[in-house]
């Protein structure tokens, strides 16, 4: 055959007889079983999906953990808080001892010439609760007394107090024991005879005209309505209105001595007073 560039080239290959359509499909499944065996330890290896993310389509849904699987074997729960089982104004209520410091401020004011004056300080309460009903306190009283021509010094009293609580928080005390009173110069004029006229001891028969100063002791009362309120369990407040009395054997020393028996010279003078205190304060059990 002569050269022709329309020529065509036939070349003979062995098994020509099998069409080409066959052959094709034979190549493609050899190649798809290869991928197959490529990819089948890579998707082993992807990790799993979080449990926030949809599960796939035709994939089996995913089950809730169990209680026993959330929870370790000896884990006892969420704690539960006990109520309590009495309530602190009740507590009050027990035996026990008792103690409480306040504040006091008042006025104690002189019968029969006796010097008056304003009285601030502090106070002191020790004592029992016996019952529901009633207490023994011991009180002890020490207030500045402090007046312009009047008292100026110190007021001190202690007392024995019955105490009845007529209501978890209302209590009604009588008290009775000593009080005193210790003043220094007070610049009050002092009285007839002076202690410069005297060779013995002397006692005044009355209290119109009272001593330049005053130390001695005598007996002392009180009543007492107190209001409290209760704080917890072992701490209450409380204000209470007294009523206080107080009969006073003042002693001045004249500094001098009786010349035939060496004992002090002395004049000594009896004062009554009253008054009314305010006081404020806590209490522990």
């Amino acid at each position: 055959m002569g050269h022709h560039e329309d020529a065509a080239v036939v070349v003979a290959v062995r098994g020509a007889g099998v069409p080409v359509s066959r052959r094709r499909a034979q190549l493609a499944a050899a190649a798809l079983l290869a991928g197959l065996a490529i990819a089948g330890p890579a998707i082993a290896d992807v990790p799993p999906a979080p449990s926030g993310a949809p599960a796939p389509s035709g994939a089996p849904a995913p089950t809730a953990p169990t209680a026993s699987a959330a929870r370790p074997a000896d884990d006892d729960g969420e704690p539960r808080l006990s109520l309590p089982t009495q309530a602190d104004r009740d507590a009050w209520q027990n035996s026990g001892f008792r103690l409480a410091l306040g504040l006091v401020y008042g006025r104690l004011a002189g019968l029969r010439g006796a010097p008056s004056g304003r009285l601030i300080g502090p106070t002191v309460r020790v004592g029992l609760r016996l019952d529901p009903s009633w207490s023994l306190l011991a009180s002890f009283q020490y207030a500045a007394a402090s007046q312009r021509g009047g008292l100026s010094g110190l007021r001190f009293a202690g007392t024995i107090d019955p105490t009845w609580h007529v209501t978890p928080s209302i209590s009604l005390a009588v008290g009775f024991g000593f009080g005193g009173i210790v003043e220094g110069r007070t610049g009050r004029m002092d009285a007839d005879p002076l202690p410069s006229t005297l060779d013995t001891s002397y006692t005044f028969p009355d209290s119109r005209h009272p001593v330049a100063s005053c130390s001695g002791v005598g007996a002392a009362g009180l009543v007492r309505a107190e209001w409290a309120y209760v704080l917890g369990s072992r701490t209450q407040t409380s204000v209470a209105l007294e009523v206080v009395g107080q009969w006073t054997g003042c002693v001045d020393d004249t500094n001098r001595v009786e010349p035939d028996t060496g004992v002090a010279i002395v004049r000594r003078q009896w004062w009554a007073h009253t008054g009314a205190t305010l006081a404020w304060g806590i209490a522990w059990r």
